[in-house]
């Protein structure tokens, strides 16, 4: 495959909007072996030929690390450690490659496994419902989504309120540990009022997003199972312990050099 670069417009975008999304990236024979497994993997009462048992919500939560089932979503876990799903996403030349320009070449934790296979049902005629932003606890530098078959619009992609990483970012007293201020949940509930970006998208899209990104699941009000892959990119000298400080792209060699060119 074609590698895919991120342009200097796309990383100014990136850091304007903290989020963004590159089309055509992930292997196709690999995406179709994720379907299939993840097909061939569904969780009661979910089968591959009958539609209408797709619809959630899953009748109970099912507190599996890894098959772990919620509400409309499904968070299939167990395969992210194979080689194959690791090359999927974490390893992909091109996903790699661009998280690298933007935190540095050989700068990365080596990945060893992904997050697994995100699935979001559809709702069905279930009543629309208010869809709020938060921001992941865990740290790390740079979130990926890809999408190994086609997300229609409204159909559970993965979604963004653009810019809130440069709100939120302040909202904590180290830089990617999540130990809230005050000001955080006031501002959850602010961005929450603003509008969201659905990153609808085909299959081999991925979108890359700030740790620091208002975040949601998006609502599937579509016939089809979402499916997505997810990594989390950190810098193996990644400081627990730094406050926010005044730069909040001081470790991201890509993005300075762009800003001091």
């Amino acid at each position: 495959m074609v590698m895919v670069r991120l342009t200097d417009d796309d990383i100014r975008f990136f850091v304007r909007e903290g989020y963004l999304v590159k089309r055509g990236v992930l292997d196709p024979d690999l995406m179709a072996r994720g379907r299939e497994r993840m097909w061939c993997n569904l969780p009661p009462p979910l089968k591959r030929e009958n539609p209408e048992t797709w619809i959630g919500p899953f009748p109970e939560p099912v507190d599996d690390g890894s098959s772990h089932r919620h509400q409309y979503m499904w968070k299939y876990r167990q395969p992210g450690d194979e080689e194959w799903m690791v090359r999927l996403l974490a390893t992909d030349p091109s996903v790699m490659g661009m998280a690298e320009q933007m935190l540095g070449e050989g700068k990365l934790v080596v990945p060893d496994r992904i997050r697994g296979i995100y699935c979001v049902l559809p709702e069905g005629d279930a009543p629309p419902r208010p869809m709020g932003c938060h921001v992941d606890a865990h740290p790390f530098h740079l979130g990926v989504v890809g999408y190994i078959d086609d997300v229609d619009p409204g159909g559970g992609g993965f979604t963004v309120w653009p810019g809130s990483h440069r709100i939120f970012y302040r909202d904590f007293t180290r830089r990617y540990v999540f130990d809230k201020t005050p000001e955080y949940l006031a501002h959850k509930d602010e961005v929450s009022g603003m509008p969201p970006m659905d990153c609808h998208g085909k299959a081999g899209d991925i979108v890359f997003w700030h740790h620091r990104m208002g975040h949601s699941v998006g609502h599937n009000r579509t016939g089809r199972i979402r499916q997505a892959v997810l990594y989390d990119y950190k810098r193996a000298d990644l400081d627990e312990n730094a406050p926010p400080g005044d730069d909040m792209w001081a470790d991201w060699p890509g993005v300075r050099a762009l800003h001091l060119s």
